[in-house]
Parts: C-alpha cells; sequence; structure tokens
C-alpha cells in the first residue's frame, strides 16, 4: 500500500546518493546477519578481513582505523571485544609501545575463511543482473564518489 501523502522533492543528484546510500545499507543488513552466525558484528568482520590481508596477519590500530574509516576511539572498542572473543591479540609495537598493533589469531582467521562462502553467495545475489563490465565500471563511479566525498569532509569545515 503506498503512501500518496508523499512526494519526493529530491534532486535526480539527491536520489542517486540516496540511493547508494540505501544499497550500501541493505547489504550491510544481509551481511550482518550472516556474521552475527559467528559471533561478529560488521565493523569487527572488517577488522579481521584487515587483518587477514596485513602482512605478517597484523597492523596498527590507527592504520586499521582509517583503512575502515572508523575513529580510533571506536576501533579501541571493537577491538577489545574481538580481543575478548579470542579473534585478535592487541600488543604493543616493537619499536614504539605507544602505538597497539592488532594480529589476527588463528581462530580469527578461520573464522573468515568459514564465512568467505556465504558472503560471495551475498555479493553475488546482491549484484545479481549486472555484468562484469558493469560492476567494475559502477566500482570506478562509486570509488569517484567516495573520494569526492572524502575531500569535502576533510575539507575547511571539517
Amino acid at each position: 500500500m503506498g503512501n500518496n501523502n508523499y512526494l519526493s522533492d529530491l534532486s535526480t543528484d539527491e536520489k542517486l546518493l540516496m540511493t547508494i546510500v540505501k544499497a550500501a545499507e541493505t547489504f550491510k543488513r544481509a551481511v550482518s546477519a550472516i556474521f552475527r552466525n559467528y559471533g561478529l558484528s560488521f565493523p569487527q568482520y572488517n577488522v579481521l578481513r584487515v587483518l587477514d590481508s596485513s602482512n605478517e596477519g597484523q597492523n596498527k590500530i590507527s592504520d586499521v582505523s582509517r583503512i575502515m574509516l572508523v575513529p580510533d576511539a571506536n576501533m579501541t572498542g571493537i577491538a577489545k571485544r574481538l580481543e575478548k572473543s579470542g579473534f585478535i591479540i592487541r600488543k604493543s609495537h616493537p619499536s614504539d609501545e605507544r602505538v597497539t598493533l592488532l594480529e589476527i589469531t588463528p581462530k580469527g582467521r578461520q573464522t573468515v575463511r568459514n564465512i568467505e562462502k556465504e558472503r560471495q553467495e551475498c555479493d553475488k545475489a546482491t549484484l545479481d543482473g549486472l555484468s562484469q563490465e558493469q560492476r567494475s565500471q559502477l566500482l570506478v563511479t562509486v570509488r569517484q564518489i567516495v573520494k569526492n566525498g572524502l575531500k569535502i569532509a576533510s575539507g575547511p569545515g571539517a
């Protein structure tokens, strides 16, 4: 049943950007359901993915935070919960004890592997109907939008 009391006054640009947000939120909700089955939140899984792809399975907490676009304060809580569950180890950097390193544990690596097939199926279903060429072009386009947004966010008023 539609709402006949609402008439969108959004410009095409705003509709496009809102649709990108809606697509991201829909995807996030779908994959979060998978992650919950393994005791992980969306950000926790992303930390594990970053560490799994990092040299020797470890990275500075500040670098993980930057890669994920998550404030350092939020990263500390995420890291503590992952450590408590045995997915990562937090330790001081060997050459600068003020720097915290995060390292994925074998349990964390195995959990990422266990999730992989379900996540790939979700990815595929989300992108159903798009050719590989369309996916590649969309990736380029959305990356440009993100780059532009980051410039605006870090501009003079930020």
